[in-house]
């Protein structure tokens, strides 16, 4: 399949993604960066040395921060920019796309003031757009060395998934595909709670039976924030669910699992953030969902225990306590 990909973003999933495409003979792909020295440094270096190091980005892939030359003639945008950002670094593109363009999304987690999924900002911003979610477990330092990887591609309209699928995949990037876009872009932010939590016990030196009875029942949760949400229940058991909850909390790749490590071991969420280079999305999705699910209704203590560790001082100890006695019930 030929086709020219303008992929908005300049870290670690953008620059995988790239390597991905770049591999399809007869595609061209354009990674735009935010800001002209980042974009002359990638040219100059073709490397990522912060967040990918080793990992080379190949020579037919265009470096630019021109946001026309970036996009012109562009048959897929492919946006790799975190949620918390993703609204101010779009807005410069609305007078420069051409309508109706389709938008792969790689974003995972919800913005905070307005509880949007990536899917509805993108279409808020950038116009009316078909909108494919690639989810599942997906860490871009395995990506980007070639390493197996498989993911869903979620969107109503099942033909442009299955583009999407041809598009990217390669004998290393395996594609499903599922109409429950929904599904696939709360699953995304969802489990990033979860594995901070599961951090939290990592840090606390607790075991395998704490880790797998937190991802036991934080897919509980997840799933059940979701269905009440639009979603379809059979989506948390699949990549963009289940998967990638077990590779976000078990990977040493994984940030959020790493804060919630750096908790449980003393350290204030002010000290860690402050000294991460990549966006911890767990951190701000977990405010947007203890909020909505209070709104909702929803018995989501797991997410509540996370949300008093990272914003009300609570030890995460404490929080451990007040989760183990709670009153017993039925599964």
């Amino acid at each position: 399949m030929s086709a020219h990909v303008a992929i908005l973003g300049s870290g670690s999933m953008a620059t995988a993604c790239a390597i991905v495409l770049a591999e399809q003979a007869g595609q061209s792909v354009t990674i735009w960066a935010r800001d002209d020295a980042t974009a002359s440094e990638l040219r100059r270096t073709r490397t990522n040395p912060i967040l990918l190091p080793g990992v080379t980005i190949p020579s037919q892939v265009e470096i630019t921060h021109d946001i026309a030359e970036a996009t012109q003639d562009a048959d897929f945008l492919l946006v790799a920019i975190p949620s918390q950002f993703l609204r101010v670094a779009l807005s410069p593109f609305q007078q420069h796309l051409q309508p109706g363009t389709p938008v792969i999304s790689v974003v995972k987690g919800i913005e905070n003031d307005t509880f949007l999924r990536p899917s509805e900002i993108i279409q808020q911003v950038i116009g009316e757009r078909p909108v494919v979610a690639l989810a599942g477990p997906s860490h871009a330092e395995e990506i980007s060395h070639r390493m197996p990887c498989s993911v869903v591609a979620a969107c109503p309209d099942r033909g442009l998934a299955r583009r999407v699928q041809q598009l990217m995949t390669t004998d290393r990037f395996r594609i499903y595909t599922n109409t429950d876009l929904v599904g696939a872009e709360l699953a995304g932010a969802l489990k990033n709670v979860i594995s901070v939590a599961a951090g939290m016990s990592d840090g606390l030196g607790f075991g395998d039976n704490a880790k797998s009875a937190l991802l036991t029942r934080g897919m509980v949760e997840i799933t059940r924030f979701g269905v009440a949400m639009g979603a379809e229940a059979d989506t948390f058991s699949g990549l963009a669910g289940l998967g990638d909850l077990i590779t976000s909390c078990t990977s040493r790749h994984g940030r959020n699992r790493k804060v919630g490590e750096r908790l449980g071991r003393g350290e204030t969420l002010e000290q860690i953030l402050s000294s991460m280079n990549a966006v911890a999305e767990g951190v701000p999705t977990t405010r947007a969902v203890y909020f909505m699910g209070r709104t909702l209704g929803l018995e989501l203590p797991i997410i509540e225990q996370i949300y008093r560790v990272l914003f009300e001082n609570v030890s995460p100890a404490a929080a451990t306590e007040v989760l183990m006695r709670r009153p017993t019930g039925e599964e």
